[in-house]
C-alpha cells in the first residue's frame, strides 16, 4: 500500500509537470498558453491533442481521451494506478514507501504484471551471472569488452549472460517463488513433459525494454562458432511483447529524440549500444526486421524526422526499402546514410567522436527518394524495361506522401534525375490516384441519396470508454451542461437561502436535483454529484482538480472533457460585448441549465403519459384513464411554468 500523502505529492507533481510527462512520449509544440501534438491514442495527420499546463490536463479533440498526467501514463503505458504512481514517483524523485511484498504476492496482481516481474527477475539474474560468476566473466563479460563496450554502457543497457547449464535460470526462478506458468509464457523456459530447459542458455543477453523502462523480452546471441543454431534468438510473442510494436533502445533514446527532433534508425542491438557509447543517444533499432506501421508511429510520437543508417549490403538495403514507403505515408521526413563499404553503425561509430560522427552524417545523408532513385538506376542502367519498372516504383513511393506540395517537389526532382518529362510522371501519379479511389469505392457500401453521408457520424471507438454509460441517456446534453458548471464553478457563490445562508453553485445544483429526485442514467454523472457532496460535507474545498485527479478514470476523463469545453456567449452578450467572463453570468446561466434539464424530463414524461393514455383508451380502462389524465394536467402546468421561466432571463437573487 502507498500512503495518501505520497499519492498527493505525486499527483501535485504530475499536475504541475504535465508537459514534461507527455513530452516523454510525444513531440509537443507551444500554441499560445497550451501545447499541441499528434494524439498517441489514435492515428491522425492533423494534431488535435492538447496539453494545458495551467489546468494540468490533456485532451484529445479527435478521440475524446483526456485526464491528468497520471491518467496519461496509465492510458499510454497500460499501467495500474499504483504502477503509474510508482513510475511518476521515480521520475520526480519522490520516495514511494509501501509495504514490502514477496515475489509470490507480486505475482498475484495480474498476469501481465506477473510476466513483467519474471522478466525483471531474469534480467537481474543474467546481469548478476555475468558480473559475479567465473563463467559469466570469462564468457559473457569478456565478449562485451572485446566488442569495446565500457562497463557503464553494459550496465546502462542491463546486458547479461545466460549460463550453459540446461535449466540454471528455471531452477533459480522456481526457488524464488515464480510460477512455471509465467516462466513459460514469457518464453524464458521451455517445458515439455518431464523435460525443461532455459531458452537462452549459453548466450549473451540483450534485454528489450518498453517505453517506461520495464523489461518485456530478450534477445540472446550465441558465442560458440560451431553452434548448430541461429546466432540470435528472440523471446517469442507474448501478452507483454509484440516484436512489431517495439524498437530496441526506445526507452534509452526517447528524451534525446524529442530534444534533437531527430531519430537515427539502425539494424541491430550492438549498433544502438555502440552509438550510445560514442555519445549519440537518439538512436533505435528495428532488430533486423522491416519497419512496421506500429514502429513508425512509435517514432512519430517523438519526432517526424528520421535518418536511416545502412551498411553497404545491397541486398539488405533493397529489402529494407519496402518498409520506408510506410514512413512516407505518415508524412515523416526520411533521410538515408549509406556507410562506407565494410562498415556498419557499430564499427563506424568507433572510428570518431560524436561531434565528428554527427558532422559526417549531416554532410552525407541523402533524401530517401533521391537515394532510392539513384540505387535503382544502378540496376536499370540502359535496360528500357527495367527503367520503366523503376519509374513506376518511384512514382508509387511519391504517391504515398500525403502532402501534395511535397509530392510536386519530388516529381520535379525525379524528372531531372530520371530524365523523364514531368507530365509523364504526373500521368502515372493520376493513374494511381484513380486506382486508389476505385478500390475505396469498392470497399464502401452503396449509399442511398436520402441517407446522410457515412462520415457524418463519429467512429464507434471515439468514446468507447464512456459508451456504456451513455446508452439510452436521453438527457445527455442537458446533464453534461449541468455537470460542467458543477466541475468548473462548484465553490463559486451563487445565491442565498431565505434563512440568509450563502449557496454555492455546487450546493444549488445538488439541492435542485434532490428536490425533484432527478437521477441520471449515467453512473459517472451520479458519482460526480456524490463526490461533490461528500467533499462538501467534510469541509474539503471543491475545485475542478478534485474531479480531474480522481482515481476513478471515468470521472477524471469526464471532468477533463468538461473543463476543456469552451463556453459560447449568447448573441445578446456577444453583440454588446458584456459581461466578459462566464463567471459574471453564473447567476443567470446556472439556474437556466438546471431548468432546461427539468424541462426535458417533463417533456419526456408527458410523451410517456400520452402513450399510456392511448393504451388505456384502447383497453377501455376508465379508472386508469382518469388517473393518467390528472397526471397529464399536472405535468402540463409544470411544463407551462418552466417554459415561462425559460422564456426570459432567469437571475437568481
Amino acid at each position: 500500500m502507498i500512503d495518501q500523502s505520497t499519492i498527493d505529492r505525486v499527483m501535485d507533481a504530475a499536475q504541475a509537470q504535465i508537459v514534461d510527462i507527455v513530452s516523454e512520449f510525444i513531440s509537443l509544440k507551444r500554441r499560445g498558453t497550451n501545447y499541441i501534438g499528434n494524439c498517441p491514442f489514435h492515428n491522425e495527420k492533423t494534431p488535435s491533442f492538447m496539453v494545458s499546463p495551467a489546468k494540468g490536463i490533456f485532451k484529445c479533440f479527435g478521440c475524446g481521451k483526456g485526464g491528468n498526467g497520471l491518467h496519461f501514463v496509465m492510458e499510454h503505458e497500460q499501467l495500474t494506478f499504483v504502477d503509474a504512481i510508482r513510475y511518476l514517483g521515480k521520475k520526480f524523485h519522490i520516495p514511494i514507501e509501501e509495504t514490502e511484498v514477496s515475489p509470490q504476492q507480486e505475482m498475484l496482481r495480474n498476469e501481465r504484471e506477473s510476466m513483467m516481474v519474471v522478466s525483471s527477475f531474469a534480467q537481474k539474474f543474467f546481469e548478476n551471472t555475468m558480473f559475479q560468476t567465473d563463467e559469466g566473466q570469462s564468457v559473457g563479460l569478456s565478449y562485451f569488452r572485446s566488442r569495446g563496450f565500457r562497463d557503464d554502457i553494459i550496465r546502462k543497457f542491463q546486458l547479461g549472460y545466460s549460463p550453459e547449464e540446461r535449466d540454471a535460470f528455471i531452477k533459480e526462478a522456481l526457488k524464488n517463488g515464480f510460477k512455471q506458468e509465467f516462466i513459460e509464457k514469457t518464453g524464458l523456459g521451455i517445458f515439455k513433459d518431464d523435460y525443461r530447459a532455459d531458452r537462452f542458455r549459453g548466450r549473451v543477453m540483450f534485454p528489450i525494454h518498453n517505453l517506461t523502462g520495464k523489461v518485456i523480452a530478450f534477445g540472446g546471441r550465441v558465442l560458440k562458432t560451431d553452434a548448430k543454431t541461429a546466432k540470435y534468438l528472440n523471446s517469442p510473442e507474448s501478452d507483454i511483447y509484440h516484436k512489431s510494436r517495439i524498437l530496441y533502445g526506445i526507452y534509452q533514446a526517447k528524451q534525446e529524440i524529442v530534444k534533437q527532433n531527430r531519430c537515427f534508425l539502425v539494424e541491430g542491438y550492438t549498433d544502438v549500444i555502440s552509438m550510445h557509447q560514442a555519445g549519440i543517444t537518439n538512436v533505435v533499432a528495428s532488430s533486423g526486421t522491416a519497419l512496421t506501421q506500429d514502429q513508425i508511429l512509435l517514432i512519430k510520437r517523438f519526432t517526424p524526422n528520421i535518418t536511416i543508417l545502412y551498411d553497404g549490403d545491397p541486398a539488405g538495403i533493397k529489402a529494407a526499402l519496402r518498409g520506408i514507403d510506410l514512413v512516407l505515408e505518415e508524412g515523416m521526413n526520411v533521410k538515408v546514410l549509406l556507410l562506407p563499404d565494410g562498415d556498419d553503425p557499430d564499427s563506424f561509430s568507433r572510428k570518431m567522436p560524436a561531434e565528428q560522427l554527427i558532422e559526417y552524417i549531416n554532410q552525407h545523408e541523402t533524401d530517401f527518394i533521391r537515394f532510392k532513385t539513384g540505387l535503382l538506376l544502378q540496376d536499370a542502367k540502359n535496360d528500357p524495361i527495367k527503367r520503366a519498372s523503376l519509374i513506376q516504383d518511384i512514382v508509387k513511393t511519391i504517391f504515398t506522401i500525403p502532402d501534395p506540395i511535397v509530392r510536386s517537389v519530388y516529381i520535379k526532382e525525379c524528372s531531372n534525375q530520371l530524365d523523364v518529362q514531368e507530365p509523364v510522371l504526373y500521368a502515372e501519379l493520376t493513374k494511381l490516384t484513380r486506382q486508389k479511389r476505385e478500390q475505396e469505392s469498392n470497399r464502401q457500401p452503396i449509399q442511398r441519396p436520402d441517407e446522410p453521408p457515412a462520415d457524418l457520424f463519429a467512429p464507434p471507438d471515439v468514446f468507447a470508454q464512456a459508451q456504456s454509460n451513455i446508452i439510452d441517456n436521453k438527457f445527455e446534453i442537458e446533464e453534461r451542461e449541468v455537470l460542467r458548471y458543477l466541475v468548473k464553478f462548484a465553490n463559486f457563490p451563487l445565491t442565498t437561502t431565505p434563512e440568509g445562508d450563502m449557496l454555492s453553485v455546487g450546493e444549488f445544483i445538488v439541492r435542485e436535483l434532490k428536490i425533484d429526485d432527478l437521477q441520471s442514467t449515467n453512473p459517472t454523472y451520479n458519482r460526480m454529484l456524490d463526490i461533490f457532496s461528500n467533499a462538501h460535507n467534510q469541509g474539503i474545498p471543491v475545485t475542478d482538480m478534485l474531479f480531474i485527479n480522481h482515481t476513478d478514470v471515468n470521472v477524471a476523463q469526464m471532468a477533463s472533457d468538461l473543463v476543456s469545453r469552451q463556453h459560447q456567449l449568447s448573441k445578446i452578450h456577444a453583440r454588446f460585448g458584456t459581461p466578459k467572463s462566464e463567471e459574471d453570468l453564473l447567476t443567470e446561466i446556472v439556474p437556466k441549465v438546471v431548468l432546461e434539464l427539468k424541462n426535458k424530463k417533463v417533456i419526456l414524461l408527458l410523451e410517456e403519459n400520452s402513450k399510456q393514455i392511448k393504451k388505456a383508451q384502447e383497453e377501455k380502462n376508465i379508472d386508469r384513464l382518469m388517473q393518467l389524465m390528472v397526471e397529464n394536467q399536472k405535468w402540463q402546468i409544470v411544463k407551462k411554468t418552466l417554459a415561462s421561466l425559460l422564456g426570459g432571463r432567469i437571475i437568481v437573487k
